[in-house]
């Protein structure tokens, strides 16, 4: 399983699960954004359920975050080092608040990633104004 495809679901999961409440919202851009975007061509949408299942896994294990932020980082050409932030500020962005752990989290996967702040500032702030409702 270890390629770019897992270390983008893995990416997502752990910013839906960082608040210990994962959202129909956010499983549902999850599942969206998988179907959808060309990052995920030739990913079998049906390993979904089974690739989040493993992360969950390692996430429950002892030192579980680092664990996969890790794998993450392994996995993920560094081309798609942005791509990942972008999925993970979108499903932090799908219930529309943003939590004291969840913003952490994406600080983590920043610096895990090397995306540089200007850059994921602006992730972030294209994340709000997709997910801004009135």
């Amino acid at each position: 399983m270890p390629n770019h495809h897992a270390a983008l679901i893995y990416t997502m999961v752990l910013a839906s699960a960082v608040d210990s409440d994962m959202t129909d919202s956010e499983l549902k851009v999850i599942g969206d954004l998988v179907m959808h975007l060309p990052v995920f061509r030739g990913y079998d949408e049906n390993l979904l359920p089974e690739t989040a299942s493993a992360c969950a896994e390692i996430l429950g294990g002892e030192k579980g975050l680092d664990a996969c932020l890790n794998l993450i980082r392994d996995w993920l050409p560094e081309e798609l080092a942005t791509t990942a932030y972008v999925l993970a500020c979108d499903v932090v962005a799908a219930d529309g608040k943003a939590e004291q752990e969840e913003l952490r989290l994406l600080e983590l996967i920043r610096h895990r990633l090397d995306v540089d702040r200007l850059t994921a500032a602006a992730i972030e702030r294209s994340a709000r104004a997709r997910f801004a409702t009135i």
